[in-house]
């Protein structure tokens, strides 16, 4: 069963032609206030240490889609916005780039991924090898109580899409293939998905847009139906398919910002 689900994944692979253009922008102090400080105020304790307001901060930012590719972000306005040593900011920066959340260039600084298709594709080929073998194992193994916390993930899933949360959304869409993995409780592979995931919560951060958030819980449905039969075929075949979609939006919206970017460099317009 494993080898003909490998089979199929194999068998689907597709690509496609695209480069992601710099944005050459940097972050202000004054623009990451805005977009990051007002939910850190409301979710962060007051005594919060300055390292964790700092990735906090920047996680939520990114995860709405509000900081555009090839941001800087630099180490003296970020202390300075929230009042921390440049120490206290670096280390925070260099853990967001272990998480492939940040691109830390020598000498350079920090700055918002700039993937090509070449990284999206790899990322995904990657995700959708790692989490083909993750199904077919946890169809034979996951009961009926945890049918019903994926259900349930897949339900908030659903409430978060409708109350318009971007952030949220995109949090628990990536949370779900997380619930995947802890289920299967092998700690060999769960740092290999948390980093994948991470990054591919960044592309559709970056690129899929609003109203498309709401196939992800739709697509996960299908999949926990799935696993609720112990059809492991069918599972693997839906996370396929849901992969695949969300590369797919991905890369088109990525091909419209690319060519609106070309645009406006080329014609002022």
């Amino acid at each position: 069963m494993v080898n003909h689900i490998y089979f199929t994944w194999l068998t689907r692979k597709a690509g496609v032609s695209l480069t992601v253009s710099p944005a050459g922008s940097t972050i202000r102090p004054s623009a990451l206030a805005a977009t990051c400080m007002d939910s850190t105020a409301a979710s962060a304790p007051p005594d919060d240490d300055p390292e964790t307001r700092v990735h906090g901060a920047i996680t939520r930012a990114l995860l709405a889609g509000k900081l555009r590719p090839g941001t800087a972000l630099r180490e003296r306005a970020l202390a300075e916005m929230f009042g921390c040593t440049r120490g206290a900011v670096r280390k925070v920066l260099a853990r967001l780039g272990q998480e492939g959340k940040l691109e830390i260039v020598h000498n350079r600084g920090a700055f918002v991924p700039q993937p090509t298709v070449e990284d999206i594709r790899a990322v995904y080929e990657a995700r959708s090898a790692l989490e083909v073998g993750i199904l077919a194992l946890l169809a034979r193994r996951l009961d009926a109580q945890g049918v019903a916390t994926l259900e349930a993930h897949v339900r908030a899933e659903e409430l978060a899409w409708r109350a318009g949360n971007r952030e949220e959304s995109v949090r628990l869409a990536g949370g779900f293939h997380l619930r995947l993995i802890d289920m299967l409780n092998n700690p060999e592979l769960t740092p290999l998905l948390q980093r994948l995931v991470a990054r591919t919560q960044l592309f559709v951060a970056l690129y899929e847009k609003g109203e498309d958030s709401h196939c992800a819980p739709d697509e996960h449905r299908v999949i926990v139906d799935a696993l609720a039969r112990g059809d492991a075929a069918g599972a693997t075949e839906a996370m396929l398919t849901h992969l695949e979609e969300v590369q797919a939006r991905v890369l088109r919206h990525a091909r419209r910002d690319d060519e609106r970017e070309l645009r406006e460099i080329l014609t002022g317009a």
